[in-house]
Order: structure tokens, then C-alpha cells, then sequence
């Protein structure tokens, strides 16, 4: 084991400020709200703070398509009238609609991610952290599910430059589509996804039976759950299936996708899980000693994602947090209460013991399949992208700052807003 883990943990203040639209679950302003828990907590004190880069498009096509890209850069909500056959066709509107600087928050919550992956092929930390990301859905050449940018596939595609195997895991009550996809035909990248399936719950994918295909063929899992599943159930089969997987698989870095509408009263989830629970598969994850790219995903009851990844960016510093929430700025939002857990749910648990016994035999046969760690030629490392020098705000994010711009960066005036632009529509806080 390392003897002390360090981490980078990467924000931008301007993620938290786009709004999706009223009615609309998505709220990146929860990004604010966990940032500043962290900050009240002290937790930036123990960690390197950066602000990432914003991702070039040149960046974001080697994995989604150039048109694709350039369209997200083009339309506005003023334009999108326009287009209605390139809206159809990238599958913008409803779910994933057009709003004011859409695709500079795809530049930052994906910028994120790639740096972080860089950060740790270049052994700079052994954890980075970017909550803003973890967007799993988004496809090559379509948005899906909130998502329009795969931070995700960008960011293991930058992994896979120095590592052979890489190992995602993902525990967002929806199952992770968009990564799955991408790599369903290699064994280079092996896709764990732990999710609620049936009943027509989005995306509709991830039947234990989806494991892959030709190179790729067993390298695809997916753990189908039902309405209800608790902490015990769920840490003991995540427990079980990830020590199987990280033996067999023998990967040398560990993506963790942590959406955190897995949470007991996610308005748009259906488990039990206290965020307790859910740390818990952060910190078995964390014991591997393995590099770690951890990121946010999905999470709609906004206090409670941003208690949970609180609560999870303790954990992978190995610090204990009370349960007293200190004053901060979104305070008003963990009130009457200011506590740091949240009580468990009590939605029905449909997951019986021989259902989740008979989905954890099917994935250990699978692993069967992988008789021993594959083994992968390494090619010659190819080079980070390179991008053209522009002027002092695109330095490079990989550079030590000294610590009054780490403090400038971390708070700036303009994250300090009164007030939530979102609280006079209904469906917030349902």
C-alpha cells in the first residue's frame, strides 16, 4: 500500500452556473453545492485544487464524431430553431436540451476528466477527482441522457496511451451505455455496471446477458437490480463481483463512475442506498492501491449529492467527516437538520437473495471465460495531443501553482451567488 495518497481534484466555479431550464432534473448547480461542503469540511487543504482546461475540439472527437462536435460548438437557443433535422439527428431537445454556454460546460466537465487521466499517466497524483464529470450516456454521435460529451471514454482513452487494461466501474442507478459501447469490442477496457434494470428504466440496456462481443466478448458486465436494493445487499454483491474482476482482470488503473442518484430519494432513482452504502464501494475500490480516476455522474436531490461526494472525497482521503455540517454558502439547503447522512430508504427491496445469487453466479462464469489476465502488447506510447499555446488562461493545467493563485482558483467571487436560480420551479426539491 502507498503510504499517503495524493490527490488531484479538479473545479471550475463556471460548471455550476449553466442551467438546463426550468422543470428540467438536471442541476449542475449542485457542482457549487459540493464544492463548497469540500471547502467547509477543509478538505481542499489535503488535496492539489485545479482548474482544469477547457477541452479543445480537436479533444473531444477522438472519440465523438467532428460534425457532432462542431454542431454542439455552433447552436444556441436562439438558433435551434434552425436545425430541426440536425437537432433530430444528434438527438437534442427534450432530455438534452440547447441552453446558454452548453458547450463550454462539455469543454470544462470533460476537460476535467482528461486531465486527470493525464495527471495520473504522468504519475503526478494517485487519485484525481472531478465530480463534475462521469457523464456516461453521451454516445459518438448523439447526446443521451443529460449527457452530450463522454468525459468518461475521453478520459479512458487518454488512460489506455500508458496502461494496458483499464477497469471501469460505474454505480448510477443507470446503466453506463455510453462506455460500454465504445468498448464492447476490445479487451483493452473492461465495463463493470451496477444499475436498476426493467421496467422500461432509461437507458433500457444492461441485461446481465450484454457481456461484449468479438476481442470484447466477456468484458462487458452488467449487475441488473430491481426497485429497493439496500447497503448490505448491494456492498456485499459490489464487493464480491469487483475483488473477482480486479484479480482476474489485472488492470493498472480503476475509472469509478459515483452518480449518486443510487441514493435512497433520488427523484429519479429507486434505491435504498444510504450514502454510507455508497462510499463504501469508494473505499474498497480505493484499497486496491490502484491509480483511481473518480468521477460524479447523475444525482437529482441536489443536498444529497453534494453530501455524498463530500462524504466519498473524504474517503479517498482517508478522513473522517462529522456529521455537523459547517456554515457555508448553500447552508440553507441542508437545513433544518445539517447533518451530513441521510436516513435510508423505504422502497420495497424486489431483489431476493436468489435473484442477486443467481446474477452474481452468472458474472463469476463469465469471468471463468478469462482464464488469466489478458495480455496486451504495449505499442509505442503515442503523445498527448498537442495543443497550440494560446494565451495565459490555457497554461498548462499540469503545472504546480503557487498557493495564492490555488486559493484564487478555488474561491473566486463569482461562485458566491445568492440565492439558486432554480428554486422557484416546481419541480425542484420534490
Amino acid at each position: 500500500m502507498r503510504s499517503k495518497d495524493r490527490i488531484s481534484y479538479f473545479y471550475d466555479g463556471d460548471v455550476g452556473n449553466v442551467y438546463f431550464g426550468p422543470n428540467h432534473p438536471m442541476k449542475p448547480h449542485r457542482l457549487c453545492m459540493t464544492h463548497h461542503l469540500v471547502l467547509s469540511y477543509d478538505l481542499h487543504k489535503k488535496m492539489e485544487i485545479y482548474r482544469p482546461h477547457k477541452a479543445y475540439p480537436v479533444e473531444l472527437a477522438q472519440f465523438h464524431s467532428a460534425d457532432y462536435v462542431e454542431f454542439l460548438q455552433r447552436i444556441n437557443p436562439d438558433t435551434q430553431h434552425l436545425f430541426p433535422e440536425e437537432m433530430a439527428k444528434f438527438k437534442l431537445g427534450e432530455d438534452c436540451p440547447v441552453f446558454d454556454d452548453m458547450f463550454e460546460f462539455c469543454q470544462i466537465y470533460a476537460g476535467g476528466t482528461i486531465d486527470a487521466a493525464r495527471r495520473l499517466n504522468n504519475q503526478l497524483c494517485d487519485i484525481a477527482i472531478n465530480w463534475a464529470g462521469g457523464l456516461h450516456h453521451a454516445k459518438k454521435c448523439e447526446a443521451s441522457g443529460f449527457c452530450y460529451i463522454n468525459d468518461l471514454v475521453l478520459g479512458i482513452l487518454e488512460l489506455l496511451k500508458y496502461h494496458a487494461r483499464v477497469l471501469y466501474i460505474d454505480i448510477d442507478v443507470h446503466h453506463g451505455d455510453g462506455v460500454e459501447e465504445a468498448f464492447y469490442f476490445t479487451d483493452r477496457v473492461m465495463t463493470v455496471s451496477f444499475h436498476k434494470y426493467g421496467n422500461l428504466f432509461f437507458p433500457g440496456s444492461g441485461d446481465v446477458k450484454e457481456i461484449g462481443e468479438r476481442e470484447g466478448k466477456f468484458y462487458a458486465i452488467n449487475i441488473p437490480l430491481k426497485d429497493g436494493i439496500d447497503d448490505t445487499s448491494f456492498t456485499r454483491l459490489f464487493k464480491a463481483i469487483i475483488s473477482k474482476v480486479v484479480e482476474t482482470y489485472q488492470p493498472g488503473v480503476i475509472v469509478l463512475q459515483c452518480g449518486a442518484d443510487s441514493l435512497a430519494g433520488d427523484r429519479l432513482g429507486c434505491f435504498n442506498l444510504s450514502i454510507d452504502g455508497h462510499a463504501e464501494c469508494v473505499k474498497f475500490v480505493k484499497k486496491f492501491g490502484l491509480p483511481l480516476l473518480v468521477t460524479g455522474g447523475g444525482g437529482y436531490t441536489k443536498e444529497n449529492v453534494a453530501r455524498c461526494w463530500t462524504v466519498e472525497t473524504g474517503v479517498l482521503l482517508d478522513t473522517e467527516l462529522p456529521n455537523e455540517i459547517p456554515d457555508n454558502e448553500y447552508i440553507k439547503y441542508f437545513a433544518p437538520e445539517c447533518s451530513l447522512r441521510i436516513p435510508t430508504g423505504h422502497i420495497e427491496n424486489f431483489n431476493s437473495k436468489s435473484y442477486l445469487g443467481t446474477i452474481k453466479m452468472q458474472v463469476l462464469e463469465n469471468l471463468r471465460c478469462i482464464q488469466h489476465a489478458p495480455s496486451v502488447q504495449m505499442q509505442e506510447v503515442p503523445p498527448d495531443f498537442y495543443i497550440p499555446d494560446f494565451d495565459e488562461d490555457e497554461k498548462n493545467p499540469d503545472e504546480r501553482i503557487d498557493q495564492h493563485t490555488q486559493d484564487k482558483q478555488i474561491q473566486r467571487d463569482d461562485e458566491y451567488y445568492e440565492g439558486d436560480n432554480d428554486n422557484d420551479h416546481n419541480m425542484d426539491d420534490v
